[in-house]
């Protein structure tokens, strides 16, 4: 990797209680010397929008319009105060909100005056900074942590809309004008997003990066079909661990044979861990496309401990064919 991918959980770390927050403090002390390597260029502090462009269409060749697909009040004043050092400056101490949209982003057209975040009394949220690491790797530029003062659990935000102009990783879609409702704070994660990854992108057998965040793991060699599926927010399992074989065989997805039946499989790997981001890739032996994906409530959290609830949502069929490789 020509660089250290800059990554704290999208939320900021798994479970902010007791042993579990010393543990991630810790953990970001004894790679001090990887992070102060690491190049900051995911970081956003822009109080207005500096993106000059004629772009205005808001709808991409497959008919697929330019949207928010989720914003995620996901930690109220509960950012560690050591995610300076990976997050954006100033970060510790301040709320936590990953905004997750429909394609990926052009990063140097992403700023925080490009956001409006309001609360249910009407009051406008304060954006510090943002930043789209952890979710850098290829097809995953999609995701924005805001990070800032937002309102609070009795005034919680309610609605983000984008007042800038954002573009999409190609230039050919402006995200100006799209919003959403926010999910409140107490509410567990849920999946959001899902696709075919188009092959150029798989990087099968990646080992990942030796930090506990950074470059995700790849399918493994012989995969036939890979599904990305992205949440609303960071995700582990119960009490911060991180996921493993369990949640694998909990993922469960809908594939439609030549015959046009639909069957249910389960992934016979899971990729994309260790990097502290919202995305999983489900690794899958057959090349019959899948077209949904499930997954049961109360196996994974967000950095609060909320635990999911059940959660189901098509695959985007138009980003990749499977191979038989």
């Amino acid at each position: 990797m020509a660089r250290f991918k800059r990554s704290f959980l999208i939320v900021a770390v798994p479970a902010l209680g007791g042993a579990l927050y010393l543990a991630m403090q810790n953990a970001v002390i004894r790679n001090l010397v990887w992070i102060i390597g690491y190049d900051r260029v995911l970081d956003r502090y822009e109080q207005i929008d500096k993106t000059n462009t004629d772009v205005s269409e808001t709808t991409d060749y497959y008919g697929r319009k330019a949207t928010l697909v989720s914003a995620f009040f996901g930690l109220d004043n509960e950012l560690p105060y050591l995610s300076g050092l990976v997050l954006c400056k100033g970060s510790g101490g301040k709320d936590g909100m990953p905004v997750v949209f429909s394609h990926e982003l052009n990063p140097g057209s992403v700023e925080p005056g490009d956001f409006r975040i309001t609360t249910s009394s009407g009051v406008l949220g304060t954006i510090t900074c943002l930043t789209m690491a952890p979710a850098d790797d290829p097809g995953e530029l999609r995701t924005v942590l805001l990070v800032g003062e937002f309102g609070s659990g009795q005034n919680q935000p309610v609605n983000l809309e984008i007042v800038g102009n954002i573009l999409s990783n190609d230039e050919s879609l402006n995200f100006k004008g799209a919003e959403v409702a926010v999910t409140a704070l107490e509410d567990g994660p849920s999946i959001v997003f899902a696709e075919r990854v188009r092959p150029e992108e798989w990087n099968l057998g990646a080992s990942g990066t030796r930090l506990p965040w950074g470059g995700g793991t790849g399918c493994p060699i012989g995969t036939s079909q890979i599904v990305r599926v992205g949440w609303n927010g960071g995700i582990t399992k119960r009490g911060g661990a991180h996921v493993n074989d369990e949640i694998r065989e909990l993922y469960k997805v809908k594939i439609e044979r030549h015959d046009l039946t639909k069957v249910q499989i389960t992934p016979f790997s899971l990729a994309d861990l260790s990097d502290g981001d919202n995305f999983h890739s489900l690794c899958l032996d057959t090349i019959n496309p899948a077209v949904s994906v499930s997954f049961p409530a109360g196996h994974l959290t967000d950095p609060r401990d909320d635990v999911n609830p059940a959660t189901k949502i098509a695959v985007h069929r138009k980003t990749g064919k499977a191979t038989t490789q």
